[in-house]
């Protein structure tokens, strides 16, 4: 398991984070919500510490342990469901800064319940993420999170739970005496490679490997964004293309765990932006109608590719923030169905209405949900001078 020293520097990375991934300062007084899952104790408790000692003020809140979880979607009728807990918006209204740690007990304990229950819910609370993004926008919010190892983890990434945690050490340099020095070295980096890339005036990128043949267009006003404290660990660059433009196949061969269930196999077939064709090897009822869930569920809001020089991740994890950064021999892609990030947009993000955001196809959704192809593959970007420049092949930007 994590040591003392282990939990402090993890602290140390995830305020640097924390601080680094809003664009405005935090301030004494500001209001910071660290939210957990029981088995991450030890690591809120060290926060809760720090976060104090800045002067700002932590809010703690226990996520649902798994049987709380099951029993809400397996007995809750449509009100319930639905229903609006009151200081809610309220207190995502007046948050500045979020600290999320996951930690679970069990990733597959929703599998018997229906999926339109789980996707009533997402849709539900839309409105709370839609607050936290604005916030966001305008320089008041910042977010981070991480993972803490658990037996559950451990056993569905078929490892034991010392060989789970040293990944995540590996992963997050908690080996070092000073991690945060590490992450700065990799942030400066990836400035390097973002502007290379935001250099460039491109049509559309075309993704090819054993199983994927995607062409992604970025649309007007876009620009790659990543590596900027929002998770820890990420190493991803990516930007939310124009959804209107997708078209190819698309195949994720990392298996995926979303709301306790289990999918495997995914693949998708887009027409003019829309995902016409859905199927799984494993889990396809479920992806079925995680893509049914909302207009903007079955349409692409992210397209990501990670360097595997920077990342340590080199195996498996059975958790989308580490399956999403995997570095090992290729390097990986994944795209996300859904929600775009305002983030990514070449201009004031405060500026970006959703009358603008529709005009420039930026995909809205309750849905997130990233899916990651590690195979061999090359990125050509088609220039508006009808140039072609690989941009990406064997697990490596080529700046």
């Amino acid at each position: 398991m994590l040591t003392d020293t282990h939990l402090r520097r993890y602290a140390e990375v995830l305020l640097w984070g924390l601080v680094t991934a809003r664009s405005g300062r935090f301030r004494k007084g500001d209001i910071v919500l660290i939210r957990y899952d029981l088995p991450a104790l030890p690591l809120a408790e060290i926060l809760f510490e720090m976060v104090m000692d800045m002067g700002m003020n932590p809010v703690q809140r226990t996520s649902l342990t798994p049987r709380m979880e099951h029993d809400f979607y397996g007995r809750s009728n449509s009100k319930q469901l639905t229903f609006r807990l009151p200081g809610d918006k309220e207190l995502y209204g007046s948050l500045n800064g979020s600290i999320s740690l996951r930690a679970p007990n069990s990733i597959t304990h929703l599998s018997d319940i229906q999926p339109e229950k789980i996707g009533t819910y997402v849709v539900a609370r839309k409105y709370l993420n839609d607050i936290l993004d604005d916030r966001e926008a305008q320089g008041l919010f910042g977010w981070t999170l991480c993972l803490f190892p658990t037996s559950e983890l451990a056993r569905h990434a078929r490892i034991g739970l010392d060989d789970y945690t040293d990944q995540i050490v590996k992963a997050c340099f908690l080996h070092r005496s000073d991690p945060v020095s590490r992450w700065k070295e990799i942030y400066s980096q990836a400035q390097d490679i973002k502007e290379w890339l935001n250099s460039m005036s491109v049509s559309s990128f075309h993704v090819e490997s054993a199983h994927v043949d995607l062409v992604i267009t970025p649309g007007e006003k876009r620009k790659w964004i990543g590596i900027s404290g929002h998770n820890i660990p990420s190493f991803e660059l990516f930007l939310s293309p124009d959804w209107r433009g997708t078209k190819g196949l698309y195949f994720a061969d990392q298996p995926t765990y979303r709301s306790g269930n289990y999918a495997r196999g995914i693949r998708l077939e887009f027409i003019d932006g829309d995902a016409v064709k859905i199927d799984a090897e494993e889990g396809l009822p479920f992806v079925r109608k995680q893509l049914a869930m909302d207009k903007g569920a079955n349409k692409i809001g992210e397209f990501s590719l990670t360097d595997k020089r920077f990342s340590k991740i080199t195996r498996f994890m059975a958790n989308t923030l580490y399956d999403e950064n995997y570095g090992g021999r290729n390097g990986n892609c994944h795209v996300a169905l859904g929600a775009s990030y305002s983030d990514t947009f070449d201009g004031n993000p405060a500026e970006l209405t959703e009358e603008r955001k529709k005009r420039f196809g930026f995909n809205d959704s309750a849905l997130h949900w990233d899916l990651v192809n590690t195979e061999k593959k090359r990125v050509v970007a088609r220039l508006a001078t009808g140039e072609h420049v690989t941009i990406y092949e064997n697990g490596l930007f080529l700046c």
